[in-house]
């Protein structure tokens, strides 16, 4: 088994390697001779960009569209950030001449985007091929398996699943397909142990009934060699960083901490970033605001914001505002919105699929209503329901709604309870690892959502 910190070392030493070699040439070429800090600055913003859509992880699909045009909005970022950094930092004495050198950078990184993405492709085609299909192998009963099948059908994981059942549940009837097949724990555990079997991960569902001790045993030894165990909660962490909605209880909070959400200086800080953000996009954003109103008054004639209670952080609730995008009618109509909705208007489906109607949000966020990024800001209708139907629903007010966040950059927009819940998972995830790296990543995933149209 290819090593997972193995796999991100080599990417790590390639990306630095092919970084200063293509950056050399085009100084070169250029006639511009940079200075170790300057040739310095493209590597660590590439690294971090690329880190930040997930670029070294095992788990992340580089042979995807997504991951593709993901990873060309990290190259870009992390451009304009070398630009920045080179002028900002740059050395006393350095002779510095602007066009040549600030073209040196950009042709770099020009060169750096196919680059990059192709040897990720190569690579893990390669490690495809040479690991072949490696099973995941999931422990439990079968009500579980049958769920966590069905979750990684709809995740779009390619691995083949292997049940091992207990002694008394593996000769139970059960619907076997081609990917999924059912064993008992010691045969597939024993298997796994002989090279008989290559394995991608084994996830063992949380149960309150003990381990048989061998087979215990078992897991213990494969741990110690090397093969990744996961219990169910962290196998839907670290692969889909997501919070599966059946480990939630009302202590669940109180178990996993949360510290960092209640600290009062990650707190402030983000306040002051949120301020200062909100104030610089309001003034870009006010020229585009102005044509989207002019548009919406002119298309019907009707007011130019739309307005409604939403709830916030401690059930605070709260007047969002918008831009209109769908005809005026009475708030006791449907309570979603449908893909196809005859209430959106010609101007508003431009408005919602190029995500400016959300604009006008920026000023709930200089009023401390709402942060840039956190969870889904939901109508109060709407909450009441969610409040009766889903358990621990009430966990997302820990922190503030925000404009974007992990749920809507991971799942599309909520249709219905069910969606909800799914939504819920990742919200749960966002504020179990709230940090100002996961709100970079939210930012560079929104920028791909925003380009591509993903979402309505």
């Amino acid at each position: 088994m290819t090593k997972p910190r193995y796999f991100t070392l080599g990417l790590l030493a390639l990306d630095v390697i092919t970084t200063f070699v293509v950056l050399g040439l085009a100084s070169h070429l250029r006639g511009v001779g940079f200075p170790t800090i300057s040739f310095g600055a493209p590597a660590v913003t590439l690294i971090a960009a690329t880190y930040l859509i997930q670029g070294y992880k095992t788990q992340t699909d580089m042979l995807s569209l997504d991951y593709a045009s993901q990873h060309s909005i990290a190259v870009v970022a992390a451009m304009l950030t070398t630009l920045l950094l080179t002028y900002a930092i740059a050395p006393a004495g350095y002779e510095l001449v602007p066009q040549s050198s600030r073209s040196v950078i950009i042709l770099t990184f020009v060169v750096l985007l196919p680059l990059t993405v192709s040897y990720r492709r190569l690579i893990y085609l390669r490690r495809l091929a040479r690991e072949g299909a490696r099973s995941v192998v999931f422990l439990g009963d079968q009500a579980s398996a049958q769920a966590f099948r069905g979750e990684c059908e709809r995740m779009g994981m390619r691995q083949p699943i292997i049940v091992a059942a207990s002694r008394a549940e593996s000769t139970a009837p059960f619907s076997s397909t081609a990917t999924d097949t059912r064993r008992p724990f010691a045969a597939v555990l024993a298997d796994i142990e002989n090279g008989r079997l290559l394995v991608e991960a084994i996830v063992v569902r949380e149960t309150s009934l003990e381990l048989r001790s061998d087979v215990s045993r078992q897991l213990v030894r494969l741990y110690f060699a090397g093969v990744p165990t996961f219990t169910l909660e962290l196998f839907h962490q670290v692969y889909w960083q997501k919070i599966p909605i059946y480990r939630i209880n009302q202590t669940w909070l109180f178990q996993e901490g949360f510290e960092i959400a209640r600290e009062p200086v990650f707190e402030r800080l983000k306040r002051i970033g949120d301020i200062g953000l909100a104030l610089v996009g309001l003034l870009v954003a006010a020229p585009l605001i102005a044509l989207g109103g002019a548009a919406i008054y002119l298309n019907d004639r009707g007011p130019i914001f739309f307005s409604q209670i939403r709830i916030g952080k401690n059930y605070r609730p709260f007047r969002l505002l918008k831009l209109r995008t769908m005809r005026v009618a009475p708030e006791d109509g449907a309570l979603y919105t449908q893909a196809d909705d005859p209430r959106i208007t010609r101007v508003g489906r431009f408005l919602r699929s190029s995500r400016l109607d959300e604009l006008p949000q920026l000023w709930n966020v200089l009023r401390g209503d709402m942060s840039l990024i956190g969870p889904r800001a939901e109508w109060d209708r709407l909450v009441q329901n969610y409040e009766r139907e889903i358990p621990c629903y009430h966990f997302r007010h820990l922190v503030k709604p925000g404009i974007t966040g992990w749920a809507q950059v991971n799942y599309p927009y909520g249709g219905n309870l069910e969606d909800t819940v799914r939504k819920l998972e990742y919200d749960l995830y966002y504020i179990r690892h709230f940090s100002f790296l996961l709100d970079a990543t939210i930012i560079l995933k929104t920028i791909h959502t925003m380009l591509f149209g993903k979402g309505r």
